[in-house]
């Protein structure tokens, strides 16, 4: 399947209505909840920890939509997720976006207490198992370490059939905020 980068805020929003009813894996025998609300979970979590950044907010939202646009593509997610929103909502979204993964494999090889779902414990081996200490060092030098982690916690923690968080209308102002800053910067 191939795609384009989202044009437009109405696209991005559009695309995540439908992924309502869609799952990370086909036979929806990975995560309990659809991408549209564990998007929608994940974006609450960090709107509470850390709401002063919406860019990292706006990447929880959408940190999983390469599920819709790739599905099956347990490795590749996050760079089909951050390659889609990109051009729209900026580097740092889709930075954040494609970190879920390595973020996954730091943790795993980095913390003892680490309880990872099912799913996500299944997919860490085709993601390239926990990190090496080469690679955790290079990890933790990024300058969104901190950001990148907290967005795999709310992944995380992001899966509870039934919870109730904002719906996905009460997001688009803030994606319209990020949108128009990344414009902004473009234009400069």
């Amino acid at each position: 399947m191939t795609y384009d980068p989202l044009p437009s805020v109405d696209d991005l929003m559009a695309l995540l209505a439908d992924c309502a009813d869609v799952w990370d894996t086909p036979d929806r025998s990975g995560d309990p909840v659809d991408i549209l609300d564990h998007g929608l979970q994940v974006a609450a979590l960090l709107a509470v920890s850390h709401p002063d950044d919406e860019q990292l907010q706006v990447a929880g939202l959408v940190h999983d939509i390469g599920h819709y646009l790739v599905p099956a593509d347990e490795e590749g997610h996050g760079g089909h997720a951050a390659a889609a929103v990109e051009d729209l909502l900026g580097p740092r979204v889709a930075r954040l976006a494609a970190a879920h993964i390595p973020a996954k494999r730091y943790l795993a090889a980095a913390d003892a207490q680490l309880v990872l779902s099912p799913e996500s414990a299944r997919t860490l081996g085709c993601q390239g198992g926990p990190m090496t200490p080469a690679e955790a060092a290079a990890f933790e030098a990024d300058p969104d370490f901190a950001a990148a982690i907290a967005l795999r916690r709310a992944d995380d923690a992001g899966k509870v059939v039934g919870l109730a968080v904002a719906p996905l209308a009460a997001w688009r102002p803030v994606v319209e905020r990020v949108a128009a800053r990344r414009q902004d910067a473009a234009r400069r």
